[in-house]
């Protein structure tokens, strides 16, 4: 009788020592992915829109890029044209100068830090050259929201919100559905929970906290893709990994993926590794869609609905191949029992 806990410690302590480190690499991971990028922004290649035939504002453009690689001249063959890409979020701001001196247009609810950057640029290089310099703002931001941190918030919160109801189903049901009758029920679960999600976001960022007051019903379906995005994506890989999914999970939707998403800082800021990842990671591309639906008229959200959509679609054939999958191999055990039985 004194000999039998032994063997149990033996099959606990495996997979609780497993369990520990990897939240600790987790946890190490998330530290280093926070502090790393957002500790001291280094800007670089900030995008500035410039006509190329506005031979003052390319003169103040390049010496500007002389002193400092924080901007980068992005040439249009038209004023309208730049001022469009400044309304996609293809550019910050849009130089350009008249009888009275320079114009700097900028659109601050795309990226306020990024729009502060331009503005002190270009304020000490008009200042330098012996220019006055007018500063407009296109597209502020909501007085609700004044650091345009809101979407970046509420994309996290449906973000969060979308594998948090995945991994309850996978601790309650188990991680990979039984056969495709389970799969479907677990995908309507969570599309379910996304409305619902989605809905009750947009409810207190509009009428209860009087941010996007306006905006209900677009925040509501961007929130309700974004958590059944991440809710699909996450059913996907904890089905086909289990246990070690659930870290994955994390370690991209959360750990990588918050910091990556340009939504603390514009992209630009973001150590080089990070630039890019929020063209391609969900909490990234829900951020993007939140902004072009509440600030832009949907202006340059149709790269992040595609990106969206994609994941939504990824997610359900991950979950559904799995499913099917280790259906097979647990049925694959009983086929000679049953081979045999029909022979006798």
């Amino acid at each position: 009788m004194d000999d039998e806990p032994e063997p149990r410690t033996r099959d606990w302590l495996p997979r609780t020592a497993a369990l520990v480190l990897g939240t600790l690499a987790l946890a190490s991971a998330f530290i280093a992915a926070y502090v790393g990028a957002l500790h001291k922004p280094d800007p670089k290649d900030v995008p500035v829109a410039v006509v190329t035939t506005d031979q003052q504002a390319q003169a103040v453009m390049s010496a500007v890029r002389a002193r400092t690689d924080t901007v980068k001249p992005v040439g249009y063959d038209s004023r309208a044209r730049a001022v469009d890409g400044l309304n996609d979020r293809s550019v910050y701001a849009v130089l350009s100068s008249g009888p009275g001196g320079l114009t700097l247009a900028t659109a601050s609810a795309g990226a306020p830090a990024a729009t502060e950057l331009v503005t002190d640029v270009f304020t000490q290089a008009a200042r330098q050259a012996g220019m006055p310099l007018q500063v407009t703002d296109e597209v502020p931001v909501s007085g609700g929201d004044p650091r345009g941190l809101v979407p970046f918030y509420l994309a996290v919160g449906v973000v969060l919100g979308g594998y948090l109801a995945s991994t309850a189903l996978g601790i309650s049901l188990g991680t990979s559905p039984r056969g495709l009758r389970q799969a479907g029920l677990r995908i309507a679960t969570l599309a379910v929970h996304s409305v619902l999600l989605g809905i009750i976001g947009a409810v207190l960022v509009g009428p209860v906290l009087d941010v996007f007051p306006h905006d209900v019903g677009a925040i509501a379906v961007v929130g309700a893709l974004a958590a059944f995005a991440a809710g699909t994506v996450a059913a996907a890989v904890q089905a086909w990994l289990g246990l070690l999914g659930t870290g994955i999970v994390i370690l991209l939707l959360v750990v990588l993926g918050n910091p990556g998403s340009g939504g603390i800082y514009a992209p630009e800021f973001l150590p080089a590794f990070l630039r890019g990842m929020h063209r391609w990671n969900v909490p990234g591309l829900a951020t993007d869609l939140l902004k072009s639906a509440v600030y832009f008229d949907w202006r340059g959200g149709g790269w992040a609905l595609t990106g969206l959509l994609v994941w939504v679609v990824a997610g359900l054939v991950g979950l559904l191949t799995a499913t099917m999958f280790r259906a097979r191999r647990r049925a694959a055990p009983t086929a000679p029992g049953r081979h045999a039985a029909a022979q006798g």
